[in-house]
């Protein structure tokens, strides 16, 4: 019988591993490599021509990411909700994995808050943050940002990039399909909404094929600046907050967790190595779905009722890595324009982190979409993003990861208390 499970879990990561070819991986990596090379050559350049078209292109791929992500976020969290059971017994367990997602995924955004304020990482000089007046990004008070949140249109949110809005139209929209009665209407409704998103994921493929191109012009444009003399060590100490807070949350908090709630932390994390594995090098928790489920039911024993459940919903809305990176990112872009980092801001973004990852698509660099999105509405500066996204690859894999290992948490806790109820 262990053979039997063993092999299950092997080919199902197979599978997951055997849809990227070896011979792809390794063109795609020649092509970052190549990609940067030329970056780095074309920011060294002393050709006007050249270091404009870099500009060109840099600003051409923030449109895009902004283009896609706002649509893809909507639709996320609209499928997700819209798929609720409502079953007593789909009840209770959707009750405990909404509970222990909102708690680690709260947890992971304190993590990073409490790691920026001890390491304080400083910021770089205006000409490579893009820094505008503060006023402009905080010349209101806190109930004209609740307000501002509240939509008095359908279709503004969507034009103007108001993510908060976007997120709450989602949400409403999403519930109130799953109250819907399961009918012939409802089905149709579903089925257009995930026949959109589909179209959405075919884009963002597109857009990761041509990824190169854009890391070539954002490398440019960070080369230009570095050699014109600007330094950018503050940003060594942001990407040490993102990976240590990632870190503490993999194998500090969410261990922890798991013995608080009387599980070996050891003896779960063995059974989800598969999967964990698979997602770090996949870089996507939908696509190691399949693997996850194998790990916790073959493995660990979980009740398939559970995980069929809890996996699938923990998937696209427990983004433990993606509320750290968000709230990281979001502070220390915010802090470059010259706003000062108060307590409130931070309470504020630990909570926005979290429903924005709530809402985050299940999709590769959807949270650095998220991201880039969630700040363009609120008149903030992405300029640094282009310099983050060379390296976002490592971040990404860490944050998936990450991810996968809170989802699996999250189902053999839920499995653990229900054991008797279902």
């Amino acid at each position: 019988m262990n053979i039997l499970r063993r092999n299950r879990i092997e080919d199902s990561a197979r599978n997951i591993i055997g849809k990227i070819p070896g011979k792809r991986r390794a063109a795609t990596a020649i092509f970052y490599v190549g990609a940067v090379i030329l970056g780095i050559a074309s920011g060294f350049s002393e050709s006007v021509f050249l270091h404009d078209l870099m500009d060109f292109i840099a600003t051409v791929f923030t449109r895009l990411f902004s283009f896609i992500a706002v649509p893809i976020i909507a639709l996320a969290l609209i499928t997700t909700l819209a798929k609720l059971g409502k079953g007593s017994e789909s009840g209770k367990i959707f009750v405990h994995t909404i509970f222990y997602t909102l708690l680690t995924t709260i947890i992971s955004a304190l993590v990073a808050a409490s790691l920026f304020l001890t390491l304080k990482p400083e910021n770089v000089p205006s000409e490579m943050s893009g820094a505008v007046d503060p006023n402009k990004i905080v010349n209101a008070s806190y109930f004209d940002h609740i307000l501002n949140v509240i939509p008095n249109n359908l279709l503004q949110p969507f034009v103007s990039g108001n993510v908060l809005s976007v997120l709450l139209i989602a949400a409403a929209f999403g519930i109130a399909i799953a109250v819907m009665p399961k009918d012939a209407k409802r089905d149709a409704v579903v089925n257009f909404i995930e026949g959109l998103q589909n179209i959405l994921f075919i884009l963002i493929r597109w857009l990761i094929v041509i990824l190169p191109i854009g890391i070539m012009g954002f490398t440019a444009k960070l080369i230009a600046e570095l050699e014109g003399g600007i330094m950018l060590g503050g940003l060594a100490t942001y990407f040490a907050v993102v990976v240590g807070s990632n870190l503490i949350q993999m194998f500090i908090i969410l261990p922890l967790i798991l013995f608080i709630r009387g599980l070996n932390p050891l003896k779960v994390a063995r059974g989800m190595l598969p999967a964990i594995a698979v997602a770090i090098f996949s870089k996507s928790s939908a696509g190691t779905l399949p693997v996850t489920m194998a790990s916790a039911e073959d493995n660990l024993g979980v009740n398939p009722k559970v995980s069929r459940f809890v996996l699938p919903i923990c998937t696209t809305i427990n983004m433990n890595g993606c509320a750290a990176f968000i709230l990281v990112t979001s502070l220390y872009l915010i802090q470059n324009t010259g706003v000062e980092i108060t307590p409130i801001t931070i309470i504020s973004w630990i909570f926005i982190a979290t429903i924005a990852a709530i809402g985050n698509a299940g999709v590769p660099m959807g949270c650095y979409f998220l991201t880039i999105s969630l700040l363009s509405s609120m008149n903030v500066p992405v300029l640094l993003m282009g310099v983050i996204l060379p390296v976002y690859a490592i971040i990404d894999m860490l944050e998936t990861g990450v991810n996968v290992w809170s989802d699996a948490s999250v189902c053999n806790i839920v499995n653990k208390e229900l054991k008797d109820k279902i």
